[in-house]
């Protein structure tokens, strides 16, 4: 089976329609991304075949679980584009911001975004903590699929998503423990799981997770703090 043919039928399991143009796009995106990769530490996934699997359609999966038709998006900590790039590709009706600290990383996301004409996206380079103090509660629905701890992306995403929107943590299926260890935290920051998810990575033996936090009320003015109070005394 091609990469082209992979990714095809793995679409068909989360998406009513898939069409060419989507495939390309994805295509061509992972050819930038490996190429880039040469110069620039964007991923540890470096076969053709791996990405289309656990980086293409593991952020695919994200559609299934939420309606983001006419909907404003934030990836919080994007890195590479992931899951907000993969989304925008496969679902153009609605305004997606990438954030992310790291300056070169957002260069070459604008770059990629012009040079694939991919059309409302906001690329910012910003620490998340700072920019959420200018863009509290705006946004429908808040992602990441940062490697930090869920207390702390709970801190750094939730203060961002409005009451009754939504912020999709995509975690590993051996997250039982942080998730259970995040309920405190998620609940001070004005938040609620609604569901926990797992899902299987068409083409692959890997099953991952989407945590679902429901934003109930608003969240308190002092969060976040800062990223080194954080990280010395993570929310309980």
């Amino acid at each position: 089976m091609t990469d082209r043919e992979l990714l095809y039928t793995g679409l068909k399991e989360f998406l009513p329609e898939v069409s060419e143009k989507m495939i390309d796009d994805l295509l061509k995106f992972s050819a930038l991304l490996l190429e880039k990769n040469k110069v620039m530490n964007l991923t540890a996934i470096t076969d053709e075949r791996d990405v289309a699997t656990l980086h293409l359609l593991d952020c695919a999966a994200l559609l299934a679980q939420a309606d983001m038709r006419g909907k404003t998006v934030i990836d919080v900590g994007t890195g590479a584009g992931f899951p907000g790039m993969v989304l925008r590709m496969l679902e153009p009706d609605f305004d997606l911001t990438l954030l992310d600290s790291l300056g070169k990383r957002i260069d070459w996301l604008q770059q990629t975004c012009e040079e694939m004409g991919l059309a409302r996206v906001d690329c910012v380079h910003a620490r998340a903590e700072e920019f959420a103090a200018a863009h509290r509660q705006a946004y429908d629905i808040a992602t990441s699929r940062a490697v930090a701890a869920l207390p702390l992306l709970s801190e750094l995403a939730l203060p961002l998503a409005k009451v009754g929107g939504c912020f999709l943590a995509m975690k590993s299926v051996d997250s039982d423990e942080e998730i259970n260890s995040a309920r405190g935290a998620i609940g001070q920051l004005g938040g609620k799981i609604e569901a926990i998810r797992d899902y299987a990575i068409p083409g692959t033996e890997v099953t991952h997770r989407v945590v679902i936090i429901r934003k109930v009320k608003d969240t308190p003015p002092q969060f976040p703090r800062s990223w080194a109070r954080m990280k010395k005394a993570p929310l309980k």
